[in-house]
């Protein structure tokens, strides 16, 4: 089951997205940076902002009734290194690491590529640590290409590598 989240589900947010980033980034950076992002990042009110905002759109996967990811989308997101018109980013697609086997990561991808389509969306971009081989090849399974790519910013004094990838619809 997927259903859109709203404010009352930020501390819920909080929890899964802090697990997820810390699985899958954690080893990106010194404990201290890692530490600064996750405090900065992921807490209730940063959340709270983001819920409250009608451009973010959280959807969370459930399964057994017990929630174990999220996704955040953005419709209409432009980025100079893409010349379509109406496409979304997806900022976040986080999973608790022990439901990675049960596949739940794709269907909770194509349920926002669907999403994206009924808003008339021509494609989907977003950005993957380029040592996060995991998502990369989960990227690029589905169809994302690399377009560019980006530093991310997790610190005053370090940044990750990233790559920018989009699927067209």
């Amino acid at each position: 089951m997927i259903i859109k989240a709203t404010v009352e589900n930020a501390r819920l947010l909080v929890a899964i997205g802090e697990s997820s980033f810390i699985d899958s980034h954690g080893i990106s950076a010194a404990k201290k940076d890692i530490d600064e992002y996750v405090a900065l990042k992921f807490n209730v009110k940063t959340f709270t902002e983001e819920l409250q905002d009608f451009n973010n759109h959280f959807y969370i996967i459930y399964h057994n009734e017990i929630p174990v990811g999220y996704s955040k989308i953005i419709f209409n997101y432009s980025n100079p290194n893409i010349d379509k018109k109406n496409v979304a980013k997806l900022e976040r697609l986080y999973l608790l690491k022990e439901f990675h086997h049960l596949k739940l990561g794709i269907e909770l991808l194509n349920f926002n590529i669907e999403v994206a389509k009924t808003h008339n969306q021509t494609g989907m971009w977003l950005f993957v640590w380029t040592e996060n081989t995991k998502a990369f090849n989960f990227y690029t399974k589905v169809g994302f290409k690399i377009i560019g790519s980006y530093d991310f910013k997790l610190s005053e004094t370090h940044s990750n590598p990233n790559y920018q990838m989009l699927l067209t619809f």
